[in-house]
């Protein structure tokens, strides 16, 4: 959809006069191109640049004052929320209608921040949709000097994870009517070794906070220490993964060998941090009965160098846990096992610095419960650590010391450093035999929010951009980083939903029906805005499909821009009023079929495919690589294959005996016949050996290929046939 067209259906109404004139720069910059035949002056660029200075200043000034309000609302609820909650245990205690009108505020609230993040991603880019059509057709170059003014005026990198944490914490307590679930904020993040059941979803940048505004409302944001105020070092999380120059481990873990481990150094917080978390993640095929285990041991960092060349002993390491009696022998023991294994898996495989991961993490979790756990990592990047060039980016550390957690490390060379251009959410279930998972869960991972990454490692991701001419297997997702994850958003149950108001007393005089208002109001404005300056379609520069937020009164929910039924023309609350009042079937009939042609027509169009359009849905890998496509065999399948060997043989010796029959007690002619039979059985038993030794080596080697035998049974079918036919020709004869 052209991005003006994309502007007009996507406006909130209370910010209609705040959006960027886009289509008034764009008349601008082409009526000035057209009045000067092509030749844009330096006058011409200084009245364009003005002009977008204006428009800035217009969008920032709006986003920074809505921003303040939201904090002054959340203080204010705030107070309210700790004034009902400590009457809770006065003679006068709160009722539910309390808790449900504070709850009514926060959703409020959350509808705000929706909107407000929503209004500055749309903004920022039609920023950039107007300086890139003017450095295409001026030959003037603003990017670079347009970017200096927009970090000046950053309204687009405004960061709403603290005002996210704070909005969970009141939900929370309002949600459980001042009585929030208490537990250990770690809910077995302490256990050495846990096992959950995973699936990761990429999530475009357009939904972050939508989709964190959705979580909260049924999962508060876990906070591991709620005795200080949140800050922004508190969820960032940085991992220093380990290889060889064989890159055996990524290998391993690219084609999910039984056994494949994952070695990793991993500190929470920033470079001060001592304590440092040593992890190794093993994986296990499901026949073994074994699940996937991640199991963790702390060290202090100024042993870390030591330990891992074998220097610090496992006996020091624990030497004071011992002492100190805080766990039993037995789990000390436990602990003991696994450095002892990773100590000698580092010396034995040499294994050093590789990659860093980093990402700010943002967890949500009942505490103490752990049976729903989602995390939304966002600003994802990974940097190279490995000397396999020549470079000793370490100087010998177990982890580079020139960056921290400065995302988005510009003091880096572009070539050591991957910004994944996605967050990545994760939803971990522990759920017991049979239990399905919550609706609303269902409905986001389901929802236009994510997309569905299976397997999606960070460590495989990062070695294989990074270190992309080491490695000739890539993972399936690498080819596809190109495509738009963005989808036509569809109505869902978890859609943030602005309470309902009830109208001050005469709001519906004068009109024999207040809903019949609304409605010509919702018409009114969606033709006003799709024909007001400033906000027309732009007839040039097209884009994939965005996430648009249209309102009716005091409704804010989630469109689709791809989907025909859910896209109304401007008509459209026109005709559906006629619907609705309709005084008998066969008018309402007539007005349904009316409303149906003018949505064709004139309603969304984007469904609609162009004719000629070619579809590539085949994955190539870049030259050189091939495409690693995890295969799980379980020993079943080889039992499975032996079996159907031997099926195909025990065929192939039936022909034999009937062929050998015809040709010992037969006449002549029966032993003509024979022949056929005789061939018969010779193609099956060669076909049949053939097809198992291929399939085994297959197998063992773990190729994604077709394993359906397409030629067999017809070929055979049609010699058995001729046999046949050939024994009733010879006796006939």
């Amino acid at each position: 959809m052209k991005f003006g067209e994309v502007l007009s259906r996507s406006l909130i109404r209370q910010y209609s006069y705040y959006y960027i004139c886009y289509d008034e720069l764009k008349h601008e910059l082409e009526d000035n191109l057209q009045k000067t035949n092509g030749q844009w002056s330096q006058e011409l660029e200084t009245t364009f640049l003005e002009s977008l200075e204006i428009e800035l200043d217009k969008v920032y000034t709006f986003c920074k004052v809505k921003h303040s309000e939201i904090l002054r609302r959340v203080k204010e609820v705030q107070e309210q929320v700790q004034h009902t909650v400590a009457l809770l245990d006065s003679n006068t205690p709160p009722s539910e209608l309390d808790f449900e009108i504070l709850e009514e505020e926060l959703s409020d609230i959350i509808a705000d921040v929706h909107d407000l993040a929503k209004f500055s991603r749309l903004n920022y880019t039609g920023f950039q949709k107007i300086i890139k059509k003017h450095d295409k057709y001026t030959h003037f170059i603003l990017k670079p000097i347009f970017a200096v003014r927009l970090d000046a005026k950053p309204f687009f990198k405004e960061n709403y994870d603290g005002l996210v944490v704070k909005i969970s914490q009141l939900y929370d307590i309002v949600r459980t009517s001042g009585k929030p679930i208490k537990g250990d904020s770690a809910a077995g993040g302490k256990q050495q070794n846990f096992v959950r059941q995973t699936t990761k979803y990429w999530v475009h940048p357009d939904n972050i906070t939508e989709l964190k505004l959705i979580i909260l409302k049924h999962l508060p944001v876990l906070v591991f220490n709620t005795n200080k105020e949140f800050e922004t070092e508190d969820s960032a999380i940085s991992s220093i993964y380990y290889d060889n120059e064989d890159l055996d481990l990524y290998y391993g873990r690219l084609r999910k060998d039984e056994g494949a481990e994952a070695h990793r150094l991993r500190w929470y917080g920033g470079m001060q941090s001592n304590t440092i978390f040593v992890e190794r993640k093993t994986h296990r095929e499901d026949w073994t009965g074994e699940k996937s285990v991640k199991a963790r041991f702390s060290l202090k960092e100024r042993h870390v160098n030591d330990f891992l060349h074998g220097k610090f002993t496992v006996e020091e390491a624990f030497a004071k846990m011992r002492k100190e009696g805080k766990k039993s022998i037995q789990e000390i023991e436990n602990l003991e096992a696994l450095a002892t294994e990773i100590q000698y898996t580092m010396l034995k495989k040499r294994l050093r610095p590789v990659v860093r991961s980093f990402y700010n993490r943002t967890a949500f979790q009942l505490p103490g419960d752990a049976r729903v756990r989602i995390s939304l990592d966002t600003e994802l990047t990974m940097v190279r650590e490995d000397n396999f060039d020549g470079k000793d980016r370490t100087n010998g550390n177990w982890r580079r010391t020139d960056i921290g957690i400065n995302w988005p490390f510009d003091n880096i060379d572009d070539k050591d450093v991957c910004r994944f251009p996605y967050a990545v959410l994760e939803v971990k279930l522990q759920t017991q035999l049979g239990q399905e998972p919550p609706e609303w869960v269902r409905e986001l991972v389901g929802s236009h929010l994510v997309e569905p990454v299976p397997k999606f490692s960070k460590f495989i991701h990062g070695v294989a951009t990074l270190l992309n001419n080491r490695v000739n297997s890539i993972p399936f997702w690498l080819p596809q980083m190109d495509v738009d994850i963005r989808k036509p958003a569809l109505p869902t149950q978890i859609d943030i939903i602005r309470p309902e108001r009830d109208s001050s007393p005469g709001s519906d005089i004068g009109s024999e029906n207040g809903d019949e208002d609304d409605e010509d109001d919702a018409a009114l404005i969606n033709a006003m805005t799709n024909g007001a300056p400033g906000n027309n379609m732009d007839i040039e520069e097209g884009t994939t499909s965005y996430g648009a937020i249209t309102r009716a009164p005091n409704v804010v929910q989630s469109s689709s821009l791809g989907d025909p039924q859910t896209m109304p023309s401007v008509n459209a609350a026109y005709y559906q009023r006629k619907i609705r009042h309709a005084g008998n079937q066969l008018t309402k009939r007539y007005y349904t079929t009316v409303a149906f042609f003018d949505h064709y027509f004139n309603g969304d169009q984007i469904a609609k495919i162009p004719k000629g359009t070619v579809f590539d849905t085949q994955v190539r890998a870049p030259p050189g690589k091939t495409i690693c496509v995890p295969v799980r065999v379980e020993p079943k399948v080889y039992f499975a294959t032996e079996r159907t060997f031997l099926s195909w043989l025990s065929i192939s010796i039936l022909l034999g005996g009937v062929s050998t029959t015809l040709l010992t007690y037969g006449t002549p002619t029966t032993m003509l016949a024979s022949v056929g039979f005789f061939i018969t059985s010779i193609v099956t038993l060669i076909h049949t050996v053939f097809v198992y030794a291929t399939r085994v080596v297959n197998i063992r080697l773990k190729k994604a290929i077709d394993y359906e035998d397409r030629l067999g049974p017809p070929m055979i079918s049609i010699f058995l046939i001729l046999s046949i036919m050939f024994s009733v020709f010879c006796n006939w004869a």
